[in-house]
Protein backbone atom coordinates (compact mmCIF):
# COMPACT_ATOMS: atom_id res chain seq x y z
CA UNK A 1 0.00 0.00 0.00
CA UNK A 2 1.55 3.56 -1.20
CA UNK A 3 0.21 6.31 1.25
CA UNK A 4 1.01 10.43 0.59
CA UNK A 5 1.29 12.73 3.41
CA UNK A 6 1.54 16.41 2.20
CA UNK A 7 1.96 20.01 4.07
CA UNK A 8 2.15 23.47 2.42
CA UNK A 9 5.23 26.21 3.52
CA UNK A 10 4.44 29.77 2.05
CA UNK A 11 7.46 31.82 1.46
CA UNK A 12 8.65 35.13 0.04
CA UNK A 13 11.21 35.73 -2.33
CA UNK A 14 13.43 38.85 -1.89
CA UNK A 15 16.08 40.70 -4.63
CA UNK A 16 19.38 39.06 -3.58
CA UNK A 17 17.88 35.04 -4.34
CA UNK A 18 20.51 33.85 -6.92
CA UNK A 19 19.44 30.35 -7.15
CA UNK A 20 22.76 29.13 -8.15
CA UNK A 21 23.92 26.61 -6.07
CA UNK A 22 24.91 23.28 -7.11
CA UNK A 23 23.98 20.56 -4.39
CA UNK A 24 20.99 22.30 -2.04
CA UNK A 25 17.98 24.47 -1.80
CA UNK A 26 17.09 26.39 1.36
CA UNK A 27 13.68 28.15 2.12
CA UNK A 28 14.12 29.86 5.38
CA UNK A 29 12.10 31.70 7.85
CA UNK A 30 14.69 34.82 8.21
CA UNK A 31 13.62 37.90 6.91
CA UNK A 32 16.50 38.85 4.88
CA UNK A 33 18.95 37.54 2.44
CA UNK A 34 22.06 38.49 1.52
CA UNK A 35 23.65 37.87 -2.03
CA UNK A 36 25.54 35.05 -0.62
CA UNK A 37 23.11 33.05 0.08
CA UNK A 38 23.02 31.53 -3.28
CA UNK A 39 20.96 28.07 -2.56
CA UNK A 40 18.18 30.07 -0.85
CA UNK A 41 14.96 31.02 -2.81
CA UNK A 42 12.41 31.73 -0.32
CA UNK A 43 12.62 33.98 2.88
CA UNK A 44 9.79 34.63 5.58
CA UNK A 45 8.33 31.07 5.76
CA UNK A 46 5.44 30.08 7.81
CA UNK A 47 7.46 27.26 8.95
CA UNK A 48 10.67 25.22 9.33
CA UNK A 49 11.28 21.39 9.62
CA UNK A 50 10.22 21.22 13.01
CA UNK A 51 6.61 22.49 12.18
CA UNK A 52 5.70 20.28 9.67
CA UNK A 53 2.63 17.81 9.68
CA UNK A 54 4.10 14.84 12.06
CA UNK A 55 2.27 12.20 9.62
CA UNK A 56 4.40 13.72 6.83
CA UNK A 57 7.20 13.73 9.28
CA UNK A 58 7.17 10.00 10.10
CA UNK A 59 7.24 9.01 6.37
CA UNK A 60 9.85 11.20 5.59
CA UNK A 61 11.98 9.80 8.66
CA UNK A 62 11.29 6.15 6.79
CA UNK A 63 14.32 4.73 4.64
CA UNK A 64 11.60 3.37 1.61
CA UNK A 65 10.13 7.17 1.73
CA UNK A 66 9.97 9.46 -1.33
CA UNK A 67 10.32 12.95 -0.91
CA UNK A 68 8.49 15.60 -3.63
CA UNK A 69 8.43 19.06 -3.36
CA UNK A 70 6.64 21.52 -5.25
CA UNK A 71 7.43 24.56 -6.27
CA UNK A 72 4.87 26.95 -7.46
CA UNK A 73 5.49 31.00 -7.80
CA UNK A 74 2.37 32.52 -9.94
CA UNK A 75 2.01 30.41 -12.68
CA UNK A 76 5.17 29.09 -12.91
CA UNK A 77 5.73 25.11 -11.35
CA UNK A 78 9.09 22.57 -10.23
CA UNK A 79 9.00 19.73 -9.09
CA UNK A 80 12.01 18.25 -6.86
CA UNK A 81 12.12 14.24 -5.86
CA UNK A 82 14.59 12.92 -3.62
CA UNK A 83 14.94 10.65 -0.83
CA UNK A 84 14.11 10.48 2.97
CA UNK A 85 15.84 8.55 5.72
CA UNK A 86 15.44 7.12 9.28
CA UNK A 87 18.48 9.31 9.90
CA UNK A 88 16.84 12.69 9.36
CA UNK A 89 15.87 14.59 12.49
CA UNK A 90 13.73 17.22 11.09
CA UNK A 91 14.66 19.40 13.35
CA UNK A 92 14.85 23.02 12.70
CA UNK A 93 12.43 25.49 13.51
CA UNK A 94 13.97 28.08 10.91
CA UNK A 95 15.28 26.11 7.62
CA UNK A 96 14.05 23.84 4.91
CA UNK A 97 16.98 22.10 3.03
CA UNK A 98 16.91 19.82 -0.15
CA UNK A 99 20.33 18.42 -1.02
CA UNK A 100 21.88 16.33 -3.71
CA UNK A 101 24.52 14.59 -1.38
CA UNK A 102 23.46 12.26 1.67
CA UNK A 103 24.37 15.15 3.95
CA UNK A 104 22.27 15.44 6.57
CA UNK A 105 21.47 17.54 9.95
CA UNK A 106 18.51 19.22 11.30
CA UNK A 107 17.64 21.23 8.37
CA UNK A 108 17.45 18.42 5.86
CA UNK A 109 14.22 17.50 4.12
CA UNK A 110 15.77 15.19 2.10
CA UNK A 111 18.68 13.49 0.75
CA UNK A 112 19.34 12.72 -3.48
CA UNK A 113 17.35 14.62 -4.98
CA UNK A 114 17.28 15.40 -8.52
CA UNK A 115 17.77 19.06 -8.45
CA UNK A 116 19.87 22.13 -6.95
CA UNK A 117 18.85 25.95 -6.64
CA UNK A 118 20.50 26.21 -10.16
CA UNK A 119 18.57 24.00 -12.34
CA UNK A 120 15.00 25.31 -11.00
CA UNK A 121 13.35 26.76 -13.42
CA UNK A 122 14.61 29.96 -14.45
CA UNK A 123 11.12 31.90 -14.86
CA UNK A 124 10.20 30.85 -10.97
CA UNK A 125 13.26 32.10 -9.90
CA UNK A 126 12.91 35.25 -11.73
CA UNK A 127 9.21 36.18 -10.30
CA UNK A 128 11.12 35.36 -6.92
CA UNK A 129 13.72 38.34 -7.20
CA UNK A 130 11.07 40.64 -7.69
CA UNK A 131 9.41 39.45 -4.63
CA UNK A 132 6.32 37.33 -5.16
CA UNK A 133 4.56 34.65 -3.41
CA UNK A 134 6.52 30.84 -2.86
CA UNK A 135 4.13 28.17 -2.28
CA UNK A 136 5.97 24.76 -1.64
CA UNK A 137 3.96 21.56 -0.89
CA UNK A 138 5.87 18.85 0.43
CA UNK A 139 4.46 15.21 -0.17
CA UNK A 140 5.99 12.50 1.36
CA UNK A 141 5.49 9.12 -0.04
CA UNK A 142 5.66 5.66 1.69
CA UNK A 143 6.48 2.81 -0.47
CA UNK A 144 6.46 0.25 2.32
CA UNK A 145 4.59 -2.77 1.30
CA UNK A 146 2.10 -3.39 3.70
CA UNK A 147 0.40 -7.05 3.63
CA UNK A 148 0.91 -8.91 1.15
CA UNK A 149 -1.38 -12.01 -0.56
CA UNK A 150 -0.16 -15.42 0.12
CA UNK A 151 -1.64 -18.15 -2.42
CA UNK A 152 -2.83 -20.92 -1.31
CA UNK A 153 -1.07 -23.10 -3.81
CA UNK A 154 -3.52 -24.74 -5.88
Amino acid sequence: MVRFITDKVRAWGHINIRASHRSTIEVTRDDYLTPRGDCIVGIKADKGLADINPGLRSIIRRGDSLVIVVFMVDKYIDLVIGMGSPRLTLGSRGKIIIRRSTYIDDSTLMIKANKAAIDLDRKLIDRLKRGASLTMYIVGVDLEQTGTTKGNGT
